[in-house]
């Protein structure tokens, strides 16, 4: 899409302010990183929707994850926005469109007297069975993340990987398995997956994993049997854990959670873990390279997918990316804001 003569260029109303990515023309931020009176959210994850706007728009499933997180906020306008249904917020049509990053994830399409700038939030091409798949959207300017902007970042097939664990958990029966994941799309995820490979014995759950796995099942994500694996004496290695696979988020593997588990494989889900340093500085024994950001290779796929003329790149490994992009014709700029991590990789 390439926007009319006369539409005016989304840099001259598209603002990067201390707050994030701001929307003269509607009076709204995208995926602001403080309190704001008006946000746009693609997507659950701690580091684009926080607590506090004054005025929320987002998907259904968004909404239902933030009110998950931190509770009904009182005296907040919340505007529900399904895929594809279009809002007009000041003088700016906005509309939503998958991201194929977790569930009810989003790119947030803004159309502004003819031009339209596309912000992709975080995504990612391949399937996954808890989340709608990426949508390109053609638009004038993309807006993509950078999280895994480097050639070295290509992650293999997730069933290959899910094959991997299912292969270990066969050679050692006297073992118990645990899968550090974060909490919101990378737990559920594995589990689908999973599923998906033949596995239907009940899977174990840290206890922070049981409200986001609980409000996945109520949007229809079925996740089989989940059985809690908090319960037990403390410090006493539990033995019915012994060939089966427990998800916990990262951090509770490390400390005393962990000494129930019987003799554990201490396994990561992550694109990080294609580092092996990486692997290392962190106890793991068996990295599964599995993220839900679009690695290198499909995030230049999508530049060619969506036809914008123009890349700006919002966070991540910028200068590979905008050099790649480049390369293949595209104008790409960085626009460096700060305040997005690691949630979710």
């Amino acid at each position: 899409m390439a926007a009319s003569i006369s539409a005016p260029h989304p840099q001259t109303w598209i603002e990067i302010r201390p707050q994030g990515m701001y929307c003269v023309p509607g009076g709204f931020y995208v995926d602001p990183v403080r309190p704001v009176d008006r946000a746009v959210i693609t997507h659950g994850h701690s580091d684009h929707a926080r607590a506090g706007h004054g005025a929320v728009a987002a998907t259904p499933e968004t909404l239902a994850i933030m009110t998950a997180r931190y509770g009904a906020e009182p005296e907040q306008d919340r505007q529900a926005l399904r895929y594809g249904e279009a809002l007009t917020i000041g003088e700016v049509t906005v509309s939503l469109h998958p991201a194929g990053h977790v569930l009810g994830s989003a790119q947030a399409c803004l159309e502004y007297r003819g031009a339209r700038i596309v912000v992709s939030g975080d995504y990612k091409r391949r399937s996954d069975p808890t989340c709608a798949p990426f949508e390109p959207v053609p638009c004038d300017v993309f807006v993509t993340e950078a999280t895994f902007g480097l050639p070295v970042f290509r992650h293999p097939d997730d069933r290959e990987e899910i094959a991997k664990l299912l292969d270990s958990v066969a050679l050692f029966p006297e073992r118990c398995h645990v899968i550090g994941a974060y909490a919101l799309g990378k737990a559920q995820r594995m589990i689908a997956l999973l599923r998906q490979a033949g596995w239907e014995r009940p899977i174990y759950i840290h206890g922070a994993l049981q409200n986001l796995c609980d409000l996945y099942r109520d949007h229809g994500i079925d996740l089989g049997e989940l059985r809690p694996a908090t319960a037990g004496q403390k410090g006493v290695a539990r033995d019915e854990f012994k060939g089966e696979i427990v998800l916990a988020p990262p951090s509770a593997i490390a400390d005393r959670w962990g000494r129930r588990l019987p003799d554990p494989v201490v396994c990561m889900a992550s694109g990080w873990m294609r580092v092996r340093q990486r692997a290392r500085q962190r106890g793991v024994e068996l990295p599964l390279i599995i993220s839900d950001h679009a690695d290198w290779d499909e995030l230049l796929e999508t530049f060619d997918d969506v036809g914008a003329p123009e890349i700006w790149i919002t966070h991540g490994r910028e200068e590979a990316l905008m050099h790649a992009a480049s390369a293949r014709g595209y104008k790409a700029r960085a626009l460096a804001l700060v305040g997005y991590e690691e949630e979710g990789q």
